[in-house]
């Protein structure tokens, strides 16, 4: 089981270059990065974890831009988003941006993406809440297009295009992974259809034995091999007892967090988590 970690990069903590560089020092496999454009100051949604929305919400960088630096502080270090907010995004600007950095870091993207919770946030982008998983799904195949066919169109509800010529390609072909994030089984039956992976978090409950066991049956119920799609867990427990249950569910990667802070502190728990990856 690889093991790697989530972060929020922000204006004020860690530079993502030299938190990438300290991750492949320390023998970690990837570094992922959150998402948020911006933080409406109404506030009209509340934090799906209760109480004030923190501040790192509202200072993250541009995962693009931040992986960037990673991945020129790194030779083999995983770079992922983690979530990028698909629903907010032009799918033909990320398909660049996504083709870029893969080739650029040498084939060491990972696609992690979702629909998001932040209501006014979307909207400022002029998405509806109701029918961001359809947005989604079509701007993830839309892009699949642009990455892997000369001449490139697509023709649905909420992108339309003809014929254009992108590139440069990905490096990884057909292209980098796709992950999506989300728990229900919607959210499975969304990764069966169109994606590489599920990106859960562990949460009310959640079991990685019984969350195995519900994708591969979603795979088996859309005639897709089990063994094409992988799980990758968000937010998993800093505890060894409890990831060697992970291990034992055949979870192919978990990611720990690494939260928002200078260097100095990021730099002590980071020697205080690399036991966790010799099991």
């Amino acid at each position: 089981m690889k093991i790697g970690v989530f972060h929020f990069p922000t204006d004020y903590g860690i530079e993502p270059g030299e938190l990438a560089a300290a991750l492949e020092a320390r023998g970690f496999e990837s570094l992922f990065v959150c998402e948020h454009t911006h933080i409406p100051v109404s506030r009209r949604t509340p934090f799906p974890s209760g109480g004030e929305l923190p501040k790192r919400y509202a200072h993250t960088y541009d995962p693009f831009v931040a992986l960037s630096f990673a991945a020129a502080a790194t030779k083999k270090l995983k770079l992922g988003t983690g979530i990028v907010l698909m629903p907010q995004r032009d799918p033909i600007v990320t398909a660049k941006s996504v083709s870029s950095l893969d080739r650029l870091s040498g084939g060491r993207f990972i696609f992690a993406v979702g629909g998001g919770w932040n209501v006014d946030e979307m909207e400022n982008h002029g998405t509806r809440y109701e029918t961001r998983f359809k947005l989604l799904r079509e701007r993830v195949l839309a892009m699949k297009a642009l990455w892997t066919e000369e001449e490139a169109e697509f023709h649905g509800q909420f992108v339309n295009f003809d014929k254009a010529w992108q590139y440069p390609k990905p490096l990884q072909k057909p292209h980098p992974p796709i992950f999506l994030g989300g728990e229900s089984d919607h959210t499975l039956k969304r990764v069966v259809e169109f994606c590489d992976g599920w990106f859960p978090r562990p949460r009310n409950g959640w079991d990685p034995m019984s969350a195995v066991s519900r994708l591969h049956r979603a795979a088996e119920a859309a005639g897709r091999d089990p063994a094409s799609l992988s799980i990758t867990v968000f937010g998993a427990p800093s505890d060894a007892a409890k990831l060697a249950v992970y291990r034992e569910a055949g979870i192919d990667r978990v990611l720990i967090e690494v939260p928002d802070l200078g260097r100095d502190d990021v730099m002590r728990l980071l020697d205080q988590k690399v036991a966790l990856i010799a099991g």
